[in-house]
């Protein structure tokens, strides 16, 4: 079996902001974009294009012109990469004009084009800036993947936990923490061999992201025979039956002797605590939780005893 793809994260959908002051070259950038299918807002200056951006629009490239009332080209550009440096920007400025590559390019801009200029130069910069972050995004993925199986690695989980505990406190939602562990995974690649242990990895961990909510859930191998599962926006019960449908799964596959042992804990944050101290406490009963599985004989999932009291 080879490392499975999984797109476990919703692809970034691609936005374009057009600033210009300007309503005849505004438009004609608006209708080239259209043209390629590409959607697109506009700003008639820096200071409209700022706010759309703090009201949550999720821009990946901005064509913006240097020299507009309000707020000028450079000063937007040096405040969008405050806001987000993710955000690309191909800055526009008329010959003649005193502004050089250099000062664009050290104020955050990925590309620079004077007026009056072609669409098809605007085209190939705006082309070889979406290839550069499609290679950047499959790097960075890289860094996030565990190499065997294809899901995350505990590196990005430490980093997720984290931002999820963090959302779910501010947003008022339940939040979940599964701990896996494969039980006898020593004794099956003993029988088998560890080409076996490894297939049987790469099965578990297939049959967690089709057991879970595509782009919700988020599943990653926590180190050898370990993985880890954050449920968000999802009670206990509910948690607790998607958890059992995985370890039934696996129990049906060719797997024996090894079977699947799972400990389940929900974020629990109080005020006056530091929300770090939660969720190191969250780690710690989801592994509590896990062990007892593993001291009944395995194969069954527990629930840590504080989660059961806060939702009964």
């Amino acid at each position: 079996m080879e490392k499975e793809n999984f797109c476990l994260e919703r692809p970034a959908k691609t936005r374009f902001l057009v600033v210009e002051d300007d309503p005849l070259t505004r438009k004609l950038i608006a209708s080239f974009l259209a043209h390629h299918d590409c959607p697109c807002d506009t700003a008639p200056d820096g200071q409209k294009a700022l706010d759309l951006i703090k009201e949550g629009q999720n821009y990946t490239l901005i064509i913006t012109d240097i020299f507009m009332p309000n707020m000028d080209g450079l000063t937007l550009i040096k405040k969008v990469k405050e806001i987000n440096p993710a955000i690309d920007i191909i800055a526009i400025t008329a010959y003649g004009q005193k502004i050089k590559y250099k000062d664009v390019i050290e104020a955050g801009a990925s590309d620079f084009i004077r007026k009056p200029f072609e669409l098809d130069e605007l085209e190939a910069k705006i082309k070889r800036i979406l290839r550069e972050r499609e290679l950047r995004a499959k790097l960075e993925l890289l860094t996030r993947q565990d190499p065997l199986t294809g899901i995350f690695n505990r590196r990005y989980f430490e980093e997720k936990l984290e931002e999820e505990c963090y959302k779910a406190w501010r947003q008022k939602y339940p939040l979940h923490l599964t701990m896996f562990d494969v039980d006898m995974f020593k004794q099956f690649n003993d029988t088998f061999g560890h080409q076996a242990g490894d297939h049987l990895l790469k099965k578990l961990a297939n049959i967690i992201v089709s057991s879970t909510r595509r782009y919700v859930d988020l599943p990653f191998r926590y180190g050898g025979d370990e993985f880890v599962l954050i449920l968000p926006q999802c009670n206990t019960e509910a948690a607790c039956k998607v958890i059992r449908r995985i370890i039934n799964r696996f129990k049906q596959e060719d797997v024996a002797p090894a079977s699947l042992s799972a400990g389940i804990a929900r974020f629990i944050h109080t005020e006056g605590k530091k929300i770090q101290e939660s969720i190191d406490d969250l780690i710690f009963r989801a592994d509590e939780a896990l062990y007892e599985a593993k001291r009944k004989g395995g194969n069954i999932l527990v629930v840590d005893p504080l989660t059961s009291n806060f939702s009964s």
